[in-house]
């Protein structure tokens, strides 16, 4: 009797473990030393979170609406539309910039103080100022002894409308040379050249003058002058084209 009530005891055991097993679902596997085993031995509750967001639709990819994912999809054809565009703008752009920088730099160098090389021509500059300043003593000097030199002197040194305004600026120095017995002599203190541009120039004198009378007493009266000139080159000389000295 006792056998067949353990055989019957087992079988009920088994029975209701069955039943227990049937009606609760497989647990996972978890990997020995994960987070899931907790101290003790005793198994940790399982994450769900993974299988509610499945289960619930809250993944992203699954439960985004068509027309987002469309406009999604749409952009980076807009933004290979917009590239050419911006590129053809700048293009644009630049070459208006270009343009504009090549007019003024001609504008620039066509302007007569850009091509002036007063300062930067240093051999040319010094040239035109010796050969200027000895034409100025020569022409604006005279002695009545030797009229002869000065008249020999314009034909040198002057050209254009210089020729006859030297003609009226000595004009009472002649008149009154012979009888005053005139001695005028006219030296270059200083001199700079204003411009400079190929065979053509302007410089700014200053020079001292003295006249003396040799007649019964000798009489000298002095004076400084300050006067502009335009000068050419001809023929490998600077000549004095113009004289301005500042009177109406």
């Amino acid at each position: 009797m006792s056998t067949t009530r353990h055989l019957v005891n087992r079988r009920r055991r088994l029975d209701t473990v069955a039943a227990e097993r049937a009606t609760t679902p497989p647990r996972r596997p978890v990997p020995p030393g994960s987070s899931h085993d907790e101290p003790g031995g005793t198994p940790a509750a399982e994450d769900t979170t993974v299988d509610e967001a499945v289960t619930d639709g809250t993944d992203t990819g699954e439960s985004e609406e068509p027309e987002k994912a469309e406009s999604r999809r749409e952009r980076p054809p807009r933004l290979r539309i917009r590239l050419p565009a911006v590129l053809c703008a700048l293009t644009v752009f630049f070459g208006a910039f270009a343009a504009w920088a090549f007019s003024s730099a001609g504008s620039l160098r066509d302007e007569p103080a850009r091509q002036n090389t007063a300062l930067t021509d240093i051999s040319r500059t010094s040239e035109v100022k010796g050969q200027i300043s000895e034409a100025v003593g020569a022409v604006f000097s005279y002695n009545y002894a030797s009229p002869g030199k000065s008249r020999r002197a314009v034909q040198s040194y002057l050209v254009g409308k210089a020729v006859q305004q030297h003609e009226d600026m000595l004009a009472q120095v002649r008149a009154q040379g012979q009888k005053q017995k005139l001695v005028l002599t006219t030296t270059v203190t200083d001199s700079g050249v204003e411009l400079l541009d190929g065979d053509r120039a302007r410089l700014l004198i200053f020079a001292d003058q003295s006249n003396t009378r040799t007649g019964k007493s000798d009489e000298t009266a002095y004076a400084a002058a300050m006067f502009a000139v335009d000068a050419v080159r001809r023929g490998g000389t600077w000549r004095i084209s113009a004289v301005d000295t500042f009177t109406q």
